[in-house]
């Protein structure tokens, strides 16, 4: 009896990733829809896919792809996933409190999801050309890896702009903060030289009062004598 290549011999350009925090049966759904498919069709449907695990492998996806433009000098145009699969890892085992002292179990699951990508052959590659051609689109929509950059060009470009909002916010706050600490020094030096007059002026009134009080005595010793 004949069986195919074994999981780990599987020919082609994979990546794994291991102890993600999902169900195996989650990602398998996932999987399904991609499997055989170019990558660039591929990439946009994990783009769209409404499930969280999508997110998960669309990266896994995406590495498959780089290793094969960057380890194997194979264009991203002439990739399809040829094999994708979700093994069940380890279950994480939690208890939940429940009524008279009981309690309940919980299973956390997680799995490993390698995604394997392959080059087309020549015939292959010229019927899929063919196709494009006759329903007027150009490899797949979009090229695999022009998509990536992309992607990676904004996600920067964002990280950029967020980051020099920081710091203009930042820079705003301690010119706000410096020009409020002057005025409140002004205004402290202002009510100081007040103080200062008020005091004066109390000095000059209490001298003023104590020279009426002499001349007022002297008159008075005079009418007695």
């Amino acid at each position: 009896m004949a069986f195919g290549a074994k999981t780990n011999e599987r020919p082609g350009v994979r990546c794994e990733v291991k102890y993600v925090r999902s169900s195996a049966y989650k990602a398998r759904e996932i999987l399904d829809l991609i499997r055989g498919l170019p990558v660039a069709r591929a990439l946009e449907i994990l783009e769209f896919a409404e499930r969280d695990i999508a997110r998960t492998i669309l990266k896994a996806l995406e590495s498959a792809i780089a290793n094969a433009e960057h380890n194997n000098s194979i264009p991203a145009d002439e990739l399809y996933v040829s094999a994708c699969f979700a093994d069940e890892g380890p279950t994480l085992k939690r208890f939940r409190p429940r009524a008279r002292g009981s309690a309940a179990r919980i299973r956390k699951r997680t799995c490993h999801i390698t995604v394997i990508v392959s080059r087309y052959s020549a015939d292959e590659l010229a019927k899929l050309r063919e196709r494009e051609a006759a329903s007027g689109r150009v490899s797949g929509g979009r090229a695999a890896a022009e998509a990536r950059r992309e992607r990676v060009a904004r996600s920067r470009s964002e990280k950029a702009e967020k980051a020099a909002e920081h710091d203009h916010d930042h820079d705003h706050d301690h010119d706000h903060d410096h020009d409020h600490g002057a005025a409140e020094a002004e205004v402290i030096e202002t009510e100081a030289v007040e103080a200062d007059v008020t005091e004066s002026e109390a000095a000059t009134g209490d001298a003023d009062a104590a020279t009426d009080a002499i001349d007022a005595a002297d008159d008075a010793d005079g009418k007695d004598n």
